[in-house]
Formats: C-alpha cells, sequence, structure tokens
C-alpha cells in the first residue's frame, strides 16, 4: 500500500461554489474565446475582462491559449501570450509590461503538497517581471518569480526564481549570462 489518501483527496474542497460556478461557466462559453478569429484581440481581452482577470492595454492573447481560472490572471500593457500557451493559473499568474509568452510555453500556478498522504491542491502564484521573455515551449513552475527582463529559453524548465536581466536555458533551467542591455532602434 502506497500510504495516499487519494478518496481524502477527491472529499477536501478545492474551490467554493461561486469559483465553481465561475469555472463551469467559463468551460461552457470558452468556445467564444478559442473560435474567434486570431485577429480579434480585444474580443478575448473582454471576455477576459469579464470573468475577472485584469488585462492592460494593447495585449494579444492568441485563441488557442489555455486559461484556468480567468480571474487569476492579470496582465501588464502589450502583452503577448502565443499560440497554444497553457496559463494553469489556480493560483495568480501576474505577467508585467511588455511580456511575451510564447508558443506552447506552460505557467503552472498550481501543484500538491508530496509530503501528505491526502496531497492537498496547492495554489501558487508566478510572477513574471516587466520586458520579461518565455521562449516556445518553456516551464515556469509553481511560485517562480521572473525578473524583470530575464528571457527563460526554448524548453527551459524554471522551478526556481529567475533573476532580473539574466538568460537561463535547459532542465533544469540555469544561468548562461546576462541580457545585454536592449539596443533601441
Amino acid at each position: 500500500m502506497s500510504g495516499l489518501d487519494i478518496a481524502a483527496n477527491r472529499r477536501a474542497p478545492k474551490w467554493s461554489a461561486v469559483e465553481l460556478a465561475g469555472r463551469a461557466l467559463w468551460e461552457c462559453l470558452g468556445f467564444a474565446f478559442a473560435w474567434s478569429p486570431r485577429q480579434l484581440w480585444g474580443w478575448r481581452n473582454l471576455m477576459l475582462r469579464a470573468f475577472g482577470a485584469r488585462i492592460g492595454r494593447r495585449v494579444q492573447i492568441h485563441p488557442s491559449v489555455r486559461i484556468a481560472v480567468p480571474w487569476n490572471l492579470a496582465v501588464g500593457d502589450n502583452c503577448a501570450v502565443g499560440d497554444r500557451a497553457v496559463l494553469y493559473d489556480l493560483g495568480p499568474i501576474a505577467l508585467g509590461a511588455d511580456v511575451t509568452v510564447s508558443q506552447h510555453a506552460h505557467l503552472c500556478a498550481g501543484a500538491h503538497d508530496h509530503r501528505r498522504a491526502d496531497l492537498p491542491l496547492i495554489k501558487a502564484e508566478i510572477r513574471i517581471g516587466d520586458g520579461a521573455w518565455i521562449c516556445a515551449d518553456a516551464f515556469i513552475g509553481p511560485d517562480v518569480s521572473v525578473g524583470d527582463h530575464a528571457i527563460v529559453g526554448a524548453r527551459a524548465v524554471a522551478m526556481r526564481d529567475v533573476e532580473p536581466w539574466t538568460i537561463v536555458v535547459g532542465n533544469p533551467a540555469r544561468l548562461v549570462g546576462p541580457r545585454p542591455p536592449l539596443e533601441t532602434p
């Protein structure tokens, strides 16, 4: 016997009745988000705001992006979230201004406490600083902060905080150096 108490995990309340109703409604109406034409950025932003997300100006979220709990999402001005990215925001996810989350990236703000037999749900937080770039297929784990202007390279797995103005790559993500100063066009 494993010692896990999966039945207790399933019995444990994870969401309030209002949250469950909101999640169900989001799932039911999600087709209007997912099936909207790519250029209808404003429509998707309006839908997200209607479900409690805080969305800045000039935000472009692709229609294939998966968002679990819209009211746990905050997106700063001038952000872009690419094709098929996953924002698994069981806990809060905050994207600063000018953030790019590239295609297929996965931000996972939920986990389970593996130290307890009933594996309770952990609703963690993810913070992505201004000007940061989460590259294609990168994974950002629960309770991770990515500093301003940092780059998490393609397919990197960041399970620890990433310092500002750094570049990390690999699994686990490791520092490869500073991000060079930005040039002005």
